[in-house]
């Protein structure tokens, strides 16, 4: 259940020079896996390179700590710099949460 923790809401678009992208992508979520206070996520991405990827952290100074992790700095210039058209991201309380079936 993930009532109570919160959601980093990360929306991009993928630019033209996005190549190595997918080891970087691969790289970062592995990392991500093993901080303290990380709970999950989930992500999409369109052949049109719209993607949209919702992390779960357990606290706000859980998502702090992952912001300042030397990797995923390197990782969010390069995303800058060469990875995206343009990105937004949203952090949010998760207050509520209900679904249908098997996941």
């Amino acid at each position: 259940m993930r009532t109570g923790c919160y959601a980093v809401i990360f929306t991009s678009r993928l630019g033209a020079e996005a190549a190595d992208y997918a080891l970087w992508a691969d790289r970062i979520e592995a990392l991500a896996r093993n901080q303290p206070g990380y709970l999950g996520h989930d992500s999409l991405r369109d052949q049109d390179g719209l993607g949209i990827t919702v992390s779960y952290w357990n606290s706000e100074d859980a998502i702090a700590r992952w912001r300042a992790h030397a990797e995923h700095a390197t990782a969010r210039s390069l995303g800058r710099e060469r990875f995206y058209d343009w990105f937004r991201l949203d952090v949010c309380r998760v207050t509520r949460t209900y679904g249908f079936g098997e996941r």
